[in-house]
């Protein structure tokens, strides 16, 4: 059978029996019940990183409500062979997600999480048939399962479903709950002064959560994941035996994401070894612990568009999944100033900063230490050495993909806080023909934005394009024009005038004029004005470039 890959799949049982490509990742079964005796183990890990499908990975292997033999057949925890005795299929589970908890107000959220609370009733229904179940939690089971729970009922309702679930099957209870923060990171998103949404969803999620894993006895171990460990916020407070892995842990690193060696093995399976430097380049550089690792997600969608189409190009894929606000976020703040870091990073650089695993959703946009924490567990950053300990890392961008976000975003920054009038300023004074004028307005400019690509030419065609879209001009950039390209056309039909711009970026301050010189020299060579016809004023100038500064000529 050929290469098949599964984009999206998120439940176990389905990828394998729909013989879809799976990276084998069943060890992590055996390290976390025989190597650890955690009663609360917490992982923490960006989006799209596998979390799903190693939860559904874990409830299809302990449950006892499953027959997972075949499905696991040939995988290497199947090599423990008393282990899988012990667990396979020989403990109730209740798998819980949160992924689907989220609203731009309270009340909704709190009815998607009622929801979601039903649908686990629902699929539990047949427990409520058991004659030992005491009654008072079969009334509390119905009013789950009907959407008519009292708030008390909800806080406590994973430990309802768990006691009942003990006394059904006589063994104590395996919990795993899917993205436990995702309600508390809409509810900070949307969260104002005044309305509460991020206060009344915390005591919700705190309430389900310290029910059901404080000394609890019919617990016979629990799972999280998420995207950040909510500290501060005392959620797991009281909590025995509790364990995190994060980004910053190497224990646990190499099961969420691909290593190298898994990716060369998808790729010699797909029959694309050539491609390899490709996906190195635009998905991999993620340090987790000791482990450096490729972004599962981009890298099976790239694999399906591969199989489409030989010739397929990388893109982001990433971007589509999550919410980059907090980017903007970061570059918004007017309390401290963040671009000498990001121009760092842009251009391939590393900055060092204090980072904390442990964070709070109501807090993290408190501090700079705080956002630069955020960037690195949510992966728009990653350690930029392995071996570094304690909390002062390195910190870079991990790849081509998450760089091109980076770049979007502060195109995104410059559009939204540029000065409009002294865009218009600039505008003008080109009209004008105002050399020293345009010089200085567009070298503010550029001082009041981020540069990357190491001032590369194509950053300052790009920042000047920018300028001019949206401002009732037709813009055209590197179109055909007499012998060649000119790097900016202005077209003003309304008033029959034209303006074209030849960009050229200095290798030193002292070579500004010449490069000048160059870029009127190459619209006059390459006839860059032939063919306006009936334009009544056509003006050229060549920019020069050095850093954030600029020197504006006109050709007479």
């Amino acid at each position: 059978m050929g290469f098949k890959v599964g984009v999206g799949k998120s439940d176990f049982e389905a990828l394998r029996k729909s013989n879809d490509y799976y990276v084998d990742k069943t060890n992590i079964l055996y390290e976390l019940v025989e190597e650890t005796d955690n009663q609360v183990t917490l992982f923490t890990r960006p989006l799209r990183f596998g979390k799903t499908l190693m939860m559904s990975m874990m409830e299809n292997f302990f449950s006892i409500k499953k027959d997972s033999r075949t499905i696991f057949e040939g995988l290497k925890v199947t090599e423990y062979e008393k282990f899988c005795e012990k667990w396979m299929n020989q403990y109730p589970v209740l798998f819980v997600s949160f992924k689907d908890v989220e609203a731009d107000n309270f009340d909704d959220a709190y009815d998607m999480l009622i929801y979601r609370l039903s649908e686990i009733c629902i699929e539990l229904a047949d427990i409520v048939d058991f004659d030992k179940i005491d009654a008072a939690d079969k009334d509390v089971f119905a009013k789950l399962k009907s959407k008519s729970p009292k708030a008390n009922e909800v806080k406590n309702s994973l430990k309802t479903i768990i006691r009942m679930m003990h006394t059904v099957y006589g063994k104590k209870v395996i919990l795993l709950i899917d993205e436990y923060d995702v309600p508390l990171a809409r509810a900070s998103e949307k969260n104002t002064e005044g309305n509460q949404y991020y206060s009344s969803m915390l005591g919700v999620i705190k309430g389900i959560m310290s029910t059901s894993l404080k000394d609890n006895e019919l617990l016979e171990f629990a799972v999280i994941t998420g995207c950040l460990h909510i500290a501060k916020e005392s959620i797991f407070t009281g909590t025995n035996n509790f364990a995190l892995f994060s980004v910053l842990d190497e224990d646990f690193s190499q099961y969420f994401g691909f290593t190298e060696d898994e990716v060369e093995e998808i790729l010699s399976a797909a029959g694309q070894q050539d491609k390899a430097d490709i996906i190195k380049e635009w998905y991999d550089g993620y340090i987790f612990g000791n482990s450096c690792v490729y972004c599962p997600w981009d890298v099976m969608n790239y694999m399906s568009a591969l199989k489409r189409r030989k010739n397929a190009k990388p893109k982001n894929y990433w971007k589509f999944t999550s919410h980059n606000g907090i980017l903007l976020a970061f570059v918004e703040r007017t309390d401290f100033d963040v671009t000498d870091q990001f121009e760092t990073l842009l251009n391939g650089g590393t900055i060092t900063w204090s980072i904390s695993d442990e964070l709070t959703y109501d807090t993290l946009r408190g501090s700079e230490d705080n956002l630069w924490s955020v960037l690195l567990m949510t992966g728009y950053l990653t350690k930029a050495d392995w071996e570094e300990e304690g909390e002062t890392v390195r910190l870079k961008i991990p790849n081509r993909e998450i760089a091109a976000i980076f770049e979007d975003t502060v195109v995104a920054y410059f559009k939204n806080t540029a000065d409009t009038g002294e865009l218009e300023r600039f505008i003008n004074s080109l009209w004008e023909s105002d050399e020293e004028e345009a010089t200085k307005l567009i070298s503010d400019l550029l001082w009041h934005t981020i540069s990357y690509n190491d001032y590369h030419e194509d950053y300052y065609h790009a920042f000047l394009a920018g300028i001019f879209v949206g401002r009732g001009y037709n813009v055209e950039s590197n179109k055909e024009k007499g012998l060649g390209r000119p790097d900016i056309l202005l077209k003003d039909k309304r008033n029959r005038r034209a303006i074209i711009i030849e960009a050229k970026k200095s290798k030193k301050e002292s070579d500004m004029d010449k490069d000048c010189a160059k870029a009127t020299s190459q619209i006059i060579t390459e006839k860059y004005a032939e063919g306006l016809y009936g334009y009544t004023q056509i003006l050229c100038y060549g920019i020069a470039f050095f850093q954030k500064q600029a020197k504006v000529k006109k050709i007479s």
